[in-house]
């Protein structure tokens, strides 16, 4: 580790040791520093902030923004002059490069969400010192055995998730491997787009300590440990990407007899919330703000579901994230949360997994990752947009954007291609996958879901 890094775990030590006020302390003192570097530093910003007070450590006086305003004024948003949009997009666009340095100082992670913008993002190396060090705070509360375990298996990570692109979890992952290359055997990625089967080998060779995936993807593995197909026993398991429901919590832990938490992240903000043994979120909110708010924005009592939830990041300066429209329906913990962290407590309940089932042979359901899916298609040129409709137990309606300039019928063959491929290999090439004439539609509430599953 270096300095700065044991400097801030230290500090986050000292953080939760203090409690509330002096959590909140840290909040307000870095709010302030973060609004006055975004104001001196970044066009738009300064002009966003203009007629505010000089100094602010109040996120409810700052304006919201989101994504789409954001990347459309990318130039003026990030601090730094010598980074550009066309710059950005032509390194993301060589996968040689994920995990590279970015101009020589930035990680660089673009988003596969469920807004159907991609956006591109950089991380600045206090940003990932500041990850490093709250991060170790999901390690509270293991006991003996699951250490004892921890150990034997000499600190392997396995990372289940999409290969290919730069992704903040494998564009992290290559980042490591490239600082570290005679430690690089402790983190290894398994693809989500292999079969279970495939998977579980693999998983049996590696032999992790700790299983890092998501949520979705983590019980169909508990489904192959239960099995006996994937025989491992990690002592740590890591759940993120998809909210981790209490019944698949439960058989994650029975599967593996290991003890299971969440990760509540985001490509704007890699360390925004880790769980505890009870299955809430624990908002790292020394470093992080996160509001809970209805349409207008307005703040939501707790206890009370959100429409969406704002994020300011306190430690990225090259592309400042304040008050930024996440999308997600959060509920934050009216009360104590028995684990007895001082830091607040939430649920997320927009960013439950939407498996997509299918018939499979002998009466056995097929289920694949709605991230599986997005992260392949993500990487087919030609798409702006694109959702999957379940219309029945063997049908797969695509709709499809193209981006301009790109033909259509060329577009729909790659995609058909690609997604019966997957299909194939999960055992269920018996599905149909249909063109729809219509184009991708959003929900009543303006939500935009680019995987809908069979309504049941």
């Amino acid at each position: 580790m270096t300095e700065s890094v044991r400097s801030l775990v230290r500090d986050a030590r000292r953080a939760l040791r203090q409690g509330p006020a002096a959590i909140a302390r840290r909040r307000r003192a870095r709010l302030a520093e973060i609004v006055a570097h975004a104001r001196a530093r970044s066009p738009y910003f300064r002009e966003l902030y203009r007629e505010l007070p000089e100094d602010v450590d109040d996120p409810a006086l700052l304006p919201v923004t989101d994504k789409t305003t954001l990347m459309a004024h990318f130039d003026d948003w990030v601090t730094d002059r010598e980074v550009t949009l066309d710059k950005a997009r032509t390194f993301v666009a060589d996968p040689a490069l994920v995990g590279e340095r970015f101009q020589g100082r930035y990680l660089v992670a673009t988003t596969s969400g469920t807004s159907g913008l991609r956006g591109i993002f950089l991380q600045d190396e206090r940003t990932v010192a500041v990850g490093t060090a709250v991060g170790q705070r999901i390690r509270a509360g293991l006991g003996l055995g699951d250490v004892m375990r921890l150990l034997r298996g000499a600190g392997r990570t396995a990372i289940v998730s999409a290969p290919g692109g730069h992704f903040s979890t494998v564009a992290g992952a290559a980042r490591f491997r490239r600082d570290h290359p005679r430690l690089s055997w402790m983190l290894r990625e398994f693809s989500i787009h292999q079969p279970l089967p495939d998977l579980a080998g693999e998983l049996n060779r590696y032999n992790p300590s700790s299983l890092t995936g998501f949520s979705s993807m983590l019980g169909l593995l508990a489904g192959e440990q239960e099995s006996g197909r994937l025989r491992i026993h990690p002592g740590l398991i890591i759940a993120g990407g998809e909210a981790l429901t209490a019944e698949n919590h439960a058989r994650i832990a029975s599967a593996f007899r290991a003890q299971v938490r969440s990760a509540y992240a985001a490509t704007e903000c890699g360390f925004l919330a880790y769980g505890c043994a009870h299955n809430w979120l624990h908002v790292n909110s020394d470093w992080a703000v996160l509001e809970p708010v209805d349409a207008a924005h307005r703040p939501v009592s707790p206890g009370q579901p959100s429409h969406t939830v704002l994020l300011s990041n306190l430690a990225n300066r090259v592309q400042p994230i304040l008050r930024y429209d996440l999308g997600d329906n959060v509920l934050l913990r009216p009360d104590a949360c028995p684990c007895g962290s001082p830091l607040p407590a939430v649920q997320v309940r927009g960013r439950a997994a939407e498996m997509l089932a299918f018939p499979g042979g002998r009466s056995e359901r097929v289920g694949i990752s709605p991230m599986a899916f997005g992260t392949l298609l993500d990487r087919v040129p030609g798409i702006e947009q694109f959702q999957l409709v379940q219309t029945t137990p063997t049908t797969l309606r695509v709709r499809l954007k193209p981006a301009t300039g790109a033909d259509p019928d060329q577009v729909w063959r790659r995609v058909h291609d690609e997604i019966t491929h997957l299909l194939t290999e999960h055992r269920a090439g018996h599905v149909t996958v249909e063109r729809a004439q219509e184009p991708p539609e959003r929900s009543a509430g303006g939500k935009f879901r680019r995987i809908i599953p069979l309504a049941t």
